[in-house]
């Protein structure tokens, strides 16, 4: 069944201050027209820039999830994100006339509820899906952090928390539906340990933070020095430990209200691959950086789909941008064990580059000697030198580096190659490189049909006798 993208009728304006800046903000979601999905423009700026709300742009993550383009930033916007999503919308441009998105209560709460007030309309276009085939998985081996995307009809969201404490152990929460997220989901209030909250004030970060924006767990004993403090700093007359553990600041939604709020994290922040998903999303103990490095490798996932039709182009009447003897002075590598023959294009993030395979290669004779395959390794060490080519050209004297390998990830071989076929390359930078340091995501292509990809992370380093 078709759906039709949506906005709201007209636009609204939330205020309240910015958790770290303190300063009163000022946040607007306007209509927007159809395929413009989500925005952010800061009208306290010159010329008022915009930013996408995309998981390319994610700047930090340490305090919520910031974006950043052209030196421009707007931070703490999961929540609003969430908003948007969890009402089932596709298209806001959301003004802002701070660095930063009000903390409200902590959660998406005031969004939801001024969108329900102006009210939502139908557009002229039907919505875009990415519709989950196989399984996407990210797994952080030191924090025990796992997403998981598998096959669904619908939208869904399963997240368990567990922080191993008496005051909040292990939590579980779900959401089957987003009709769902008003009333289950979009309430629910961020949360903090004591010993955080302490940390934030004593480094002057939550200049606008107030008892009622956060839940504050207790996971020790405490003094009553300490709660007068607490309470002269955020203006009580008084404040204690109630017997679940939490300062009685306020009470809880639902007993399961931390799991719940990082559900609703989770739905924000993926929000920034930039479509709508049917997949259910299986979250085990996550967290803002974990939820963006998800959202980034449910986007690549979605852009190697797409690009399965749109290989780069290559016209053989075209001079190359490098021929191998231009290669030769970039690379150290010489035949046999020379993999790449031209390099058609290179711009500062990406590059691409050809080997053409002929039935003469060595490897051949005993790979097979009855059906002749390219050996995968190869194929990823063709893929890394057009890699080293990006790089090395950007040294004033690339004959005095060599490149090594630190690491090679979500390698995936999905044709064969043999004799005749042409590989074409596709190298982009995931990171900037920094002190030497590569790294890239790769993509192999024969003809418009994907047969390798990987992640490869190198280091270029200059040679001892140079």
């Amino acid at each position: 069944m078709l759906v039709k993208q949506k906005t709201i009728k007209e636009a609204v304006t939330i205020s309240g201050a910015g958790l770290h800046t303190g300063k009163e903000v000022n946040i607007t979601l306007c209509p927007a027209p159809e395929n413009h999905g989500f925005k952010f423009r800061r009208v306290d700026l010159p010329d008022q820039p915009i930013i996408d709300a995309d998981a390319d742009l994610v700047a930090d993550t340490s305090r919520g999830t910031s974006l950043e383009s052209k030196g421009v930033r707007v931070g703490t916007i999961e929540h609003v994100l969430a908003a948007l999503t969890g009402m089932d919308l596709d298209n806001i441009l959301v003004d802002i006339d701070c660095v930063e998105a009000p903390i409200l209560d902590g959660s998406s709460r005031y969004y939801v509820e001024a969108i329900e007030k102006v009210g939502i309309v139908e557009q002229a276009i039907d919505r875009k899906y990415f519709e989950v085939k196989e399984v996407i998985r990210f797994y952080d081996e030191e924090k025990k952090t796992e997403l998981i995307l598998v096959p669904d009809d619908t939208f869904k969201v399963s997240v368990m928390i567990d922080y191993n404490t008496k005051v909040l152990g292990t939590q579980n929460a779900y959401l089957s539906d987003l009709k769902d997220f008003a009333k289950e989901i979009s309430m629910c209030r961020t949360f903090v340990f004591l010993h955080e909250l302490e940390f934030l004030i004593k480094n002057d970060l939550i200049k606008g933070g107030d008892l009622s924006n956060a839940i504050v767990f207790v996971n020790r004993l405490i003094g009553e020095d300490e709660l007068d403090r607490l309470a002269a700093f955020f203006n009580r007359p008084h404040v204690e430990v109630m017997k679940e553990g939490i300062i009685n600041n306020l009470k809880l939604h639902f007993a399961n209200e931390p799991a719940r709020h990082k559900l609703l994290d989770v739905i924000g922040d993926l929000t920034l691959v930039g479509t709508h998903l049917k997949g259910h999303v299986i979250a085990t103990r996550p967290g803002h950086c974990s939820n963006i490095q998800f959202a980034k490798m449910i986007k690549h996932h979605i852009q190697l789909k797409n690009s399965q039709c749109h290989a780069p182009e290559y016209d053989p009447n075209q001079p190359p941008l490098y021929d191998i003897n231009e290669i030769k002075r970039l690379l150290p590598h010489r035949p046999p064990f020379l993999l790449v023959d031209r390099i058609i294009r290179m711009n500062e993030r990406e590059v691409v580059g050809l080997k053409n395979v002929s039935m003469n290669e060595g490897f051949f004779i005993g790979h097979f000697p009855d059906e002749p395959l390219m050996p995968g390794v190869l194929i990823l060490e063709a893929m890394a030198q057009t890699g080293g080519i990006l790089v090395l050209s950007s040294v004033k004297d690339p004959e005095n580096y060599i490149t090594y390998f630190l690491k090679i990830d979500n390698v995936k071989f999905r044709q064969k190659v043999v004799p005749g076929d042409t590989i074409i390359f596709h190298l982009e930078l995931i990171t900037p490189v920094r002190r030497g340091i590569c790294y890239m995501r790769g993509t192999a292509y024969v003809g418009n049909k994907i047969t390798t990809e990987a992640e490869l992370m190198a280091q270029i380093v200059r040679k001892k006798n140079s």
